[in-house]
């Protein structure tokens, strides 16, 4: 334990993002949702390639965001959404939330994200309206079978893309694809705006649907021509207006004091994400493993990476004693996670619960040494092959 403890994740927000913060906030600005949310949604939109984006309190508030646009959207042809085995809690309980039915999809053991054949065979089964997958950890999922898949059988597909900020495949970057992507800004991840997130979507009519659900339901923040729309199919005069509500909404606005971290913090984005590029290559050459993963991509922003072997206790052990922090691989399966398991039983899935029982991560991010690196890959080496 002499050695620098190498940590899981570690701060994206620098002195030099404080210092300019302080100074911002000392011009005495408006602090809640403004001029600094629209500048970062616009920035955001040019980095991500997206047409438009609605900046949220965490990437789960996005998840949910968008659960719910879609069901007020009334683009819905039954009550059930395809959802992934290997994601994240608040990918998969907005789902249930809205009253809808969540079909569960065994994971790829390439990518780690949704498997084609079992989403095919689910989406013959079940005829659901909607999927939702996950590119974890930074790998995109196999988008031409998938996207195939969902134009095939009249399916909306959503992006959870909280882990994979500028992973790129087939020269578009992840959370292009669907109707709507999620993003996260939390501590730890490829950025951070302390707490925060992103929807993206190309779609003009969703993406004013979104901003409405975002702050309570009214129509403050749209354009004039829908405005106008609502105002005239509901009889609402100007004066009323400013407090009638035309959908379910919530409140889920962040702030323009996190919008102007993210601004800044968008100017460091591309150094990260060569960084944590960079780590996955040089773990992916010296990991000695029966199983790596195998991600198809034109640029892999990883988020941490994965490790699976029957050897996991002994091995975290070893990190441990080595001052490296490690976790379990996100939450394993979905199906497994007790909330599932009241509602629905346990569901037993090939890759997922071998990803449950088996897998773990351990440290990528922009602050780690090429000698980090090497040094957790020969602990983990000696370790699965001692």
């Amino acid at each position: 334990m002499n050695e620098k403890k190498i940590n899981l994740v570690e701060d994206t927000i620098t002195k030099d993002d404080v210092k300019q913060l302080i100074a911002w906030l000392e011009t005495n600005p408006r602090l809640t949702k403004g001029e600094q949310t629209e500048e970062f949604e616009n920035e955001w939109s040019a980095f991500n390639g997206s047409k438009y984006s609605v900046f949220v309190n965490s990437g789960s508030s996005a998840n949910l965001g968008i659960i719910s646009a879609l069901v007020q959207s009334g683009r819905l042809k039954n009550n059930k959404v395809i959802v992934p085995a290997v994601s994240w809690s608040t990918t998969v309980t907005p789902v249930i939330q809205f009253g809808l039915e969540p079909i569960i999809v065994d994971a790829d053991e390439n990518n780690l994200g949704m498997c084609p054949k079992d989403l095919e065979r689910k989406l013959k089964e079940h005829k659901p309206s909607a999927c939702i997958i996950v590119h974890v950890l930074g790998f995109p999922c196999d988008m031409d079978k998938i996207l195939k898949l969902c134009k095939e059988y009249d399916c909306i597909l959503i992006e959870d893309s909280c882990e994979s900020v500028g992973s790129v495949y087939s020269g578009k970057k992840t959370g292009c694809f669907g109707l709507a992507s999620s993003f996260s800004f939390y501590f730890g991840h490829h950025m951070s705006t302390i707490e925060g997130g992103m929807i993206c979507t190309d779609d003009y009519d969703f993406y004013q649907l979104v901003k409405s659900i975002r702050s309570h339901g009214w129509d403050r923040d749209l354009d004039e021509k829908t405005q106008t729309k609502l105002r005239t199919e509901n009889k609402v005069d100007n004066f009323n207006a400013l407090y009638t509500f035309y959908y379910e909404g919530f409140n889920l606005r962040s702030t323009d004091l996190q919008a102007f971290i993210g601004r800044n913090q968008l100017k460091n984005l591309p150094h990260t994400i060569s960084k944590r590029k960079s780590n996955f290559d040089l773990y992916q050459s010296l990991i000695n493993n029966s199983w790596k993963p195998n991600p198809v991509g034109d640029l892999i922003s990883n988020f941490a990476y994965p490790i699976m072997t029957d050897n996991r206790n002994e091995l975290i052990k070893k990190l441990r004693e080595n001052n490296i922090e490690c976790r379990p691989l996100i939450c394993g399966s979905i199906g497994r996670q007790p909330f599932w398991v009241k509602r629905f039983g346990i569901h037993k899935m090939e890759v997922a619960d071998r990803i449950h029982d088996y897998g773990l991560y351990v440290p990528n991010h922009q602050n780690m040494s090429t000698e980090d690196v090497y040094r957790i890959c020969d602990v983990v080496n000696e370790e699965l092959y001692k």
